[in-house]
């Protein structure tokens, strides 16, 4: 493992304020999607991620990666949303092993019911400091922070590979 640094203080304060905010921009964001639609913030991530695919249809596993869920934690989501009649289920027609999460009509409904409250919480709590020149500036380099977080292979997938490698080189010898 390589050496690591300290973060010197601006590094420090830098990561504990984006901390800090995700964990405020979240709680309110739930708080709202909890009091008007009766979902979880991770529910309404899936429905919007659905509503934006092309015939509100999406393989789990696709889901799961652009939200950066865990494909268990992703199952059980979803699992709850159509029992709850928002998705329907169905078997994948490429993948025999893959499955199909399609938005219900009752389903976008909900969507479109807690939007306007989902877009004025953030409106109110994440941009009204900011002037314009602020979100470019901010939407500019959380893009690029998220452009390399996506090119990282998961903590989990490069254990796995530094094990495997490690595990191959002992057994060369």
């Amino acid at each position: 493992m390589p050496d690591a640094t300290p973060l010197d203080p601006e590094q420090l304060a830098a990561y504990f304020a984006l901390m800090e905010v995700g964990n405020l921009l979240q709680h309110a964001v739930d708080q709202q999607l909890r009091d008007e639609g009766g979902l979880s913030f991770i529910q309404f991530q899936i429905l919007a991620v659905l509503s934006e695919a092309a015939g509100g249809r999406g393989r789990m596993t696709d889901v799961a990666d652009r939200l950066v869920h865990s494909r268990s934690g992703l199952t059980y989501q979803v699992s709850l949303l159509a029992e709850a009649g928002l998705v329907a289920k169905e078997a994948s027609a490429e993948d025999e092993r893959g499955v199909v999460v399609t938005l219900t009509a009752q389903g976008r409904d909900l969507l479109d019911r807690v939007m306007p409250g989902h877009i004025e919480v953030v409106q109110r709590v994440l941009f009204t400091p900011l002037s314009d020149r602020d979100v470019a500036e901010l939407g500019d380099v959380l893009g690029r922070i998220r452009a390399h977080m996506r090119t990282l292979p998961p903590r989990s997938a490069a254990l796995r590979r530094r094990r495997g490698e490690a595990s191959r080189a002992s057994d060369k010898r």
